[in-house]
């Protein structure tokens, strides 16, 4: 007896979920739509919060930046949970087997002493700097309208993280092992002159109360520390026999160029969003103006001492 194997198609009643078919009709959806559009509660909220009894739980009011539908904003990057963790998995483990080679060489410990005196005085404290930003996009997690936004900044909280635990280990690295060198970098933070515009900044940064405005003010400091601290110095570091520091610094600059695409992508979806977008214009404005000036001599103090170590006229 022969048996003749056959092959049937069976036709999906429906292509993805029913709130995406009703913004993109019945097409095969991708994963980031599926795992985004509509997932924040909108309704049948039991109570108020009573922190804030003129919001609801989930709520468009807590920023005066608005979109029509949050959901036309999408991250360039197309990030869910699974390729973010994927990504973000890879770039760690790149990270470690790099301040591998250079920790089994000794090669951080070993920076000529200007560089060791930026790295010990600089960039080992900016961990803080990056725990305070951290906080701020936590924020952005919570109260931000949408999970097209939402999960962005949740995903920038986790890197921000991340920053930290990479910039501690290098200054571990530094010091030949030893955590001592994270004590004095606290101190550094709390005590150091040239640290307290910046310290105090973020600390007013974090108590802001609109969650936007928030993260677009730490992102007047980004735009101006990561060149000038990490991508910035990487030619100097390469002619000045500081190669170790380039090659820990190149991570810091590849996350803030991916920083980039999804929070410019979203000023640009304020910008022109079709009924908000002249207020929403008018408002960023109004944040560059109040953020940017402080945010430009905060890091000009650290620039400072920069130049004063390595003998390098950089600007912020």
């Amino acid at each position: 007896m022969q048996f003749e194997l056959r092959y049937q198609t069976i036709e999906p009643k429906r292509q993805t979920y029913q709130n995406i078919i009703e913004r993109f009709g019945d097409e095969p959806a991708t994963r980031y739509q599926e795992a985004t559009l509509d997932i924040e509660p909108r309704e049948n909220f039991h109570y108020r919060p009573t922190w804030t009894p003129d919001h609801e739980l989930y709520d468009a009011n807590y920023s005066v930046l608005k979109l029509t539908d949050p959901y036309t904003y999408a991250d360039p990057r197309g990030y869910y949970y699974t390729p973010y963790v994927t990504n973000r998995a890879a770039l760690h483990d790149e990270f470690g087997k790099t301040l591998g080679y250079l920790e089994n060489r000794d090669l951080l410990a070993k920076l000529p002493e200007g560089w060791e005196a930026v790295l010990a005085e600089v960039v080992v404290p900016l961990r803080h700097y990056e725990a305070g930003a951290q906080l701020v996009s936590v924020a952005g997690a919570r109260f931000a309208y949408g999970s097209s936004l939402s999960q962005c900044a949740s995903f920038a909280a986790f890197d921000r993280i991340g920053n930290a635990q990479m910039i501690s280990r290098a200054g571990i690295g530094a010091g030949s092992g030893t955590a001592d060198v994270l004590s004095a970098a606290k101190e550094t933070w709390m005590t150091a002159d040239h640290m307290q515009p910046l310290r105090r900044l973020v600390e007013e940064i974090m108590v802001e109360g609109d969650w936007a405005e928030g993260i677009l003010a730490i992102d007047q400091i980004d735009k101006l520390l990561y060149p000038a601290i990490y991508s910035g110095l990487d030619e100097r570091a390469l002619l000045g026999g500081a190669g170790a520091y380039s090659l820990f610094a190149q991570y810091l600059t590849k996350w803030f160029a991916d920083q980039r695409k999804w929070l410019d992508a979203l000023v640009e979806a304020w910008r022109n969003d079709p009924e908000h977008g002249e207020a929403n214009t008018a408002i960023l404005e109004g944040f560059e103006a109040k953020w940017g000036t402080r945010a430009a001599q905060a890091v000009n103090a650290l620039v400072a001492v920069i130049d004063t170590n390595i003998g390098m006229e950089v600007s912020a």
